[in-house]
């Protein structure tokens, strides 16, 4: 019996989870919010490693030595309510979701390219072209307007009205 009291039982305060917890959270949203901007619309190979990494980082980071399961129930309940919280917030008040979520960036308009957005996210014309054939657009003079979503996504709308989105979303650029 006293196994499983020992398996519920509390080795740090409640407050001491939650600092690790919240820490951590927000650490891992900044990063993923201003470094890995685009990537959460597809996942590629190093992607997952890289999210599978972090996860053990953060893991040990958050955990320390406990062995407890409400030890950990408190942790995983912080960052649940950071999460929800968030979501919350963003839905509430444009200026918290416009801080959290990139804008979607224009990279072509009536056929011309924005450099500067390219640059930006770092996006090779060979990448671009690319998406665009994938989606079924051969050239640059077709595109009125190509936008990289904040998800990842390409969405193409060509100058006869088609809308392309459809064909090359869950797809990023090959180097991002």
């Amino acid at each position: 019996m006293t196994e499983l009291a020992d398996l519920f039982a509390r080795e740090f305060p409640v407050w001491h989870m939650v600092v690790r917890g919240t820490v951590v959270y927000w650490f891992l949203l900044l990063v993923f919010r201003f470094v890995l901007r685009r990537d959460v619309g597809s996942m590629g190979v190093a992607d997952l490693l890289f999210v599978v990494l972090v996860a053990d980082a953060a893991s040990n980071a958050m955990q320390g030595e406990y062995k407890s399961i409400n030890d950990g129930l408190v942790l995983l309940s912080t960052l649940i309510a950071w999460n929800f919280g968030l979501d919350w917030l963003s839905f509430r008040f444009a200026w918290v979701a416009k801080l959290l979520e990139p804008h979607a960036e224009v990279l072509v308009r009536h056929g011309r390219v924005n450099r500067k957005a390219m640059k930006r996210e770092m996006i090779t014309m060979e990448e671009l072209e690319g998406k665009l054939r994938e989606g079924g657009v051969e050239s640059l003079a077709e595109v009125r307007i190509a936008r990289l979503e904040s998800d990842g996504q390409l969405s193409v709308f060509t100058v006869d009205g088609r809308r392309r989105g459809d064909d090359v979303q869950n797809s990023k650029p090959p180097g991002r």
